[in-house]
């Protein structure tokens, strides 16, 4: 089977190259999909709920050739090294950066807010995907992609870089998410998986080389260009992908493939109405309140006056949670949401569900066994170097897109998915477990260097089989929900990790510096606990470091033994998801996917769906 697999029918995947004869068939064939009988109120009904991005991308479906879908995903390759590339660089040019304004106070700030960011714009973009069209939202991204490097590389205090950051977080998150559902448009479920992993795969050249181009723009050139050259390199990146899907949306149109839903004129008041309604906004505004107010508070309430007693604080989790419970009353009332958000569908299925929940919980034990603070840790217990920390760090990833990869191929040719979540959450869980033991002060750097590589195998073979299975639980119209769904569900996770690990860290690290330090270091333990190059100025074995180290490591322990804790559901989770056979899935913009466990008769199915 091709990898690109191409199948003359109105599902996911794309066409093959088309012949003179099969044009005239498509042009029978989309027509009676899009205009349905008027008699046949069911089916104009189920036609009608399928907005107008997804039409256009079933339409384009049907006239990809091969060479333009070749053409489309070397740039989705190309976006995807050029955005791996950039985060790579720009990670080193952030400290110059905020050292040019002489103030870092507000940045802690604009992290928590990036966070915040990464977890509620998915569903706006996938929403904007699904109303307007996969070449819209591609653009919308790049546009605001683009603003934040042009805003970062002009910025002359560091309230512009800090809102900066904002642009620069939301138009890279809806890269990532638009990048997945193009792929999901435009190819099987059987090789889903396999082409999901593209956008990873320049990470394991990128690790490399990005530190050393950050190097080399520091030395000839300024931090400024280093951001701004990239508002040249993405879109030109992107130009490929953008003129593939506008060449084949327009050869769509001329053979009448796309038909205007509302024919007859429309007023401003009529159109701004109907996108009000076809995006959900107010959905959309209860969705970014409920998130925003709930996950910036877990991470500022450790600074905070008074802590979690503090007034505002208790005043936006509150204000979240109500947001929080007033959004599915919104969703699922047809008057006020006649085209919700989070499709209802999606968020009754037991697989989707236990799919987005495994994804929460796997990443909120990311961040507190792998991010933020092992670096820390490596540098100060084990007296790592800061190349060496680096590359201990990083094997997490590394080892975690070629254990992807791996698994990838084997449900192309094996055709089942769930077996390998289980064994990826095993092993996972047995990381943790090889952390706890073997993460210790005097372990060797194969003792240590081998859990990371254990977790990023984990890691590597449940991701890319739980979001197919998620996705797989959706029809066409729901699938960039689906994918946001659970990219979304999984940032939430890694939010509320790193806001717990934090307050972890904060809280007990000085508590048990003043409790270990000797009591002519007692006074210093602020400054230790503030600054890393503090706590590693004093030599290995000596007392102060000997302090140093058991506050770290009680500390990290803490830390490990959460992750453990929130690792105890994956494998149930996995269990509950449906073995679909993907070879067997049957998908449509508006029927369910029917699991290999469904053993109807054909015309039985036909029936229910």
């Amino acid at each position: 089977m091709p990898l690109l697999d191409h199948r003359s029918t109105l599902s996911y995947g794309t066409l093959d190259q088309m012949d003179q004869d099969n044009r005239e068939a498509e042009e029978r064939l989309l027509p009676a999909e899009y205009e349905p009988d008027g008699h046949d109120s069911e089916v104009e009904s189920s036609v009608d709920s399928v907005q107008e991005g997804v039409r256009k991308i079933e339409a384009i479906n049907l006239t990809w050739t091969t060479r333009s879908l070749i053409i489309a995903y070397v740039s989705i390759f190309l976006m995807a090294f050029c955005t791996s590339l950039e985060g790579q660089t720009v990670m080193s040019l952030s400290a110059y950066a905020t050292s040019a304004f002489s103030k870092h106070s507000l940045i802690s700030t604009v992290l928590v807010v990036q966070n915040v960011v990464n977890a509620v714009i998915k569903p706006p973009m996938a929403k904007v995907a699904d109303v307007f069209g996969r070449f819209e939202a591609f653009c919308v991204s790049i546009l605001i992609y683009v603003l934040g490097y042009i805003q970062m590389a002009a910025s002359t205090n560091v309230q512009t870089y800090a809102s900066a950051q904002i642009f620069y977080s939301a138009g890279s998150t809806g890269l990532q998410i638009l990048q997945q559902v193009f792929i999901a448009d435009s190819s099987s479920l059987l090789n889903r998986a396999l082409l999901a992993l593209l956008p990873e795969l320049p990470f394991l050249v990128t690790v490399w080389i990005g530190p050393t181009i950050a190097n080399a723009v520091l030395q000839h050139t300024s931090w400024r260009w280093g951001y701004g050259m990239w508002s040249i390199l993405l879109p030109a990146s992107f130009l490929p992908l953008a003129l593939s899907l506008l060449f084949n949306q327009r050869k769509a149109r001329r053979l009448n493939l796309i038909k205007p839903r509302h024919p007859h004129r429309r007023g401003l008041l009529s159109i701004i109405r109907h996108t009000w309604y076809d995006l959900d906004m107010f959905g959309l505004i209860l969705l970014s309140t409920a998130v925003t107010l709930i996950l910036v508070p877990l991470t500022l309430a450790a600074n905070a006056k008074n802590g979690w007693k503090n007034g505002s604080i208790i005043a936006m989790i509150v204000i979240g949670i109500l947001c929080l419970f007033a959004l599915p009353a919104w969703e699922t009332s047809k008057k006020l949401a006649p085209k919700p958000l989070l499709s209802l569908h999606l968020l009754k299925d037991r697989t989707a569900l236990a799919g987005c929940t495994l994804a929460f919980f796997y990443f909120m034990a990311f961040y507190f066994s792998v991010q933020p603070y092992l670096y820390s840790y490596l540098q100060v217990v084990q007296g790592y170097d800061v190349a060496t920390a680096g590359r201990v760090t990083q094997t997490f990833a590394f080892t975690s897109t070629i254990a992807a990869f791996t698994v990838s191929l084997l449900i192309k040719y094996t055709r089942r998915y769930r077996v390998y979540v289980t064994c990826g959450c095993v092993i996972y869980i047995g990381g943790i477990l090889l952390m706890l033991l073997y993460r210790k002060e005097g372990s060797s750097p194969a003792q240590i260097l081998g859990t990371q590589i254990v977790v990023g195998m984990g890691g590597g073979l449940l991701n890319v089989p739980v979001q197919l299975g998620v996705q797989a639980s959706a029809s066409h119209q729901e699938v960039a929900a689906a994918t946001a769904m659970f990219l979304t569900s999984m940032e939430m996770g890694g939010a509320v990790g790193a806001a717990i690990s934090g307050a972890v860290w904060t809280h007990h690290i000085p508590r048990k510096l003043q409790l270990y330090l000797p009591d002519e270091f007692k006074a210093d333990a602020g400054e230790i606990f503030g600054k890393l190059t503090k706590a590693l100025s004093y030599p290995m074995g000596s007392p102060v470091r000997i302090a140093i180290n058991r506050a770290y490591q009680e500390t990290m322990n803490k830390l490990l033994v959460l992750a453990f804790v929130v690792t105890i559901p994956l494998i149930p989770l996995s269990l509950l998801m449906t073995n679909y056979k993907l070879d067997k899935m049957s998908e449509s913009p508006h029927h369910e996917p029917i699991p290999v466990e469904d053993e109807a008769e054909p015309e039985d199915r036909a029936k229910r769906t």
